[in-house]
């Protein structure tokens, strides 16, 4: 077989399979009220997970408050405390703690995007994002990350004099 007659094979090959995983692709992809739907179920279980675990932890920090956040920000919640201390040089002082968790709305890139943020004693240690797209997504991957980002949080809070 000559040159040509293999390069044309090839190419209609080639457009067999572009065109077959651009079908599977169709198959595959959401409609826009799927992708919506998937996200407000995203949106609740994750807010309600970040919410229950963090009033966890703020139980074992007296003096941690709760607040719920939701809006344009994103839905979620956060915990903070304000502590007072008195220096050597015996002059009080004032150092702000917090940690918040949100679940952000959804965009254009149709992915789930959870945000957070840790501050302990007025310096901000984390600034975290985690997405993942709407279709591959999965709860217990989150519920994870979200955990994980908790226990960080705790640990440097707890280690910090």
């Amino acid at each position: 077989m000559d040159f040509e007659k293999r390069l044309e094979q090839a190419i209609q090959r080639g457009q067999q399979k572009g065109s077959a995983q651009r079908d599977q692709q169709r198959q595959q992809s959401l409609s826009a009220e799927e992708l919506r739907n998937r996200h407000n179920d995203f949106r609740l279980d994750l807010s309600d997970y970040i919410e229950t675990h963090l009033k966890k932890m703020a139980s074992h920090f007296p003096g941690f408050e709760f607040e719920t956040i939701y809006g344009s920000r994103g839905w979620g919640g956060a915990i903070y405390r304000n502590d007072i201390t008195r220096g050597s040089d015996g002059r009080a002082g004032s150092f702000f703690s917090r940690i918040e968790m949100t679940v952000r709305p959804q965009n254009e890139y149709n992915v789930v995007n959870i945000a957070g943020k840790g501050t302990i004693r007025d310096k901000e240690l984390f600034n975290w994002n985690h997405f993942v797209d709407l279709p591959e997504a999965n709860k217990e991957d989150f519920h994870a990350k979200i955990d994980a980002w908790i226990m960080q949080f705790a640990e440097q809070f707890a280690s910090r004099p």
